[in-house]
């Protein structure tokens, strides 16, 4: 392989702002990014993410801070004086010209010699693993391949960066799997410097070296995988990290590094991860891989199956509780809707943080 990114030592969003009118789309975002990490953008619509992607790639001005790679300031270039590989969630290939034509397009575009284009496509299918499907156009290829071409288009330039956005998202769940592993290998083949924008927190977490959470513009917490999933730092966070139990209680005591709730007269123990008082309200939230069928005891609650699903090596079910709560919890044997049960989990799986506060946090 000799395609070789062009090297850097780190790309900086200095309190990087945009604004639609009276809507702060982003607001005041800093963050580093050292040559050859995977960071993955994660956050729901409308949280900023491909808003912050689409600033880096310069197909938005920033309207406040800079971004800089190195010591040069790139938000004040053109898109194309930066430089930088872009793939798009819908492939963007023209459906006219060929895979090897589609791939070599911006080499072509900067006036790379014949023999130059020729070589890097040949190395980029290569790298894809698109051989024998270079003549092909795009609406003869399948939707994996179809991202291969844009991934190989978007490498085959040498840029600095790759700047991916939601590039799985059209692709059944098979398929996105399989193309999660590539992307990743590719990433590590070139020892490229990536941002991928996403909303599925699995794709984040086996993709990313850390992962960036947003919400309403604003960055919420930056993190290694283990980190966000684990231990996140904030209630919203936690609850788009996949804790969807969210139990509303009055904390009742606190022992050591141990937070106690009462929630419907339940005590429930956990990890505090924001700063709460006795007699403030406090919520638990505890993920869904976590909450199992026990018996009744500390760290259990009272519940009624609503529904149970069949998942191969276990069930996937939902209950509520007398006060309303709505649980989704695991178990290993089958129960039936109607039917009364506790549902409880360890202290160290329950984290417990301050009441959050209505609107942008």
């Amino acid at each position: 392989m000799t395609i070789a990114l062009s090297q850097f030592d780190e790309v900086r969003l200095d309190r990087v702002s945009r604004d639609f009118g009276a809507l702060n789309a982003l607001r005041d975002v800093s963050l580093t990014i050292r040559r050859g990490e995977f960071i993955a953008l994660l956050g729901p619509s409308g949280c900023g993410k491909s808003t912050t992607l689409n600033c880096i790639a310069g197909l938005l001005p920033v309207t406040g801070g800079a971004i800089w790679l190195d010591k040069n300031r790139v938000d004040t270039l053109r898109p194309e004086e930066r430089g930088f590989g872009m793939v798009f969630q819908n492939y963007a290939l023209f459906p006219h010209l060929n895979v090897r034509q589609n791939i070599g397009f911006g080499l072509k575009m900067r006036g790379r010699p014949k023999a130059e284009i020729d070589r890097k496509v040949d190395e980029a299918l290569n790298l894809v693993r698109l051989q024998g499907q270079e003549n092909k156009l795009p609406g003869q290829l399948s939707g994996g391949q179809q991202q291969r071409v844009a991934i190989a288009r978007a490498i085959v330039i040498e840029p600095p960066l790759v700047l991916m956005d939601e590039p799985l998202s059209n692709l059944d769940a098979k398929l996105r799997i399989e193309m999660r592993a590539e992307i990743r290998r590719i990433h590590n083949e070139l020892g490229a410097t990536t941002i991928y924008v996403t909303h599925d927190q699995d794709e984040a977490l086996s993709l990313a070296d850390r992962i960036v959470v947003l919400r309403d513009g604003v960055v919420r917490q930056v993190g290694a995988p283990k980190e966000l999933y684990e231990t996140p730092a904030h209630f919203d966070v936690a609850d788009f990290m996949g804790f969807r139990n969210k139990l509303k209680g009055k904390v009742v005591a606190i022992e050591g590094d141990r937070t106690i709730l009462d929630v419907e007269g339940a005590r429930i123990s956990g990890v505090a991860r924001e700063r709460v008082s006795v007699g403030s309200t406090g919520y638990a939230a505890i993920r869904s891989d976590d909450l199992e069928v026990g018996e009744a005891g500390p760290n259990a609650i009272a519940a009624t199956v609503d529904t149970i699903e069949y998942r191969g090596r276990e069930f996937v079910g939902t209950a509520h509780s007398a006060g309303g709560l709505d649980f989704v919890f695991r178990s290993h044997v089958s129960v039936e809707p109607g039917s009364r049960i506790h549902l409880r989990t360890e202290d160290k799986r329950i984290l417990v943080f301050a009441e959050p506060v209505q609107g942008r946090q």
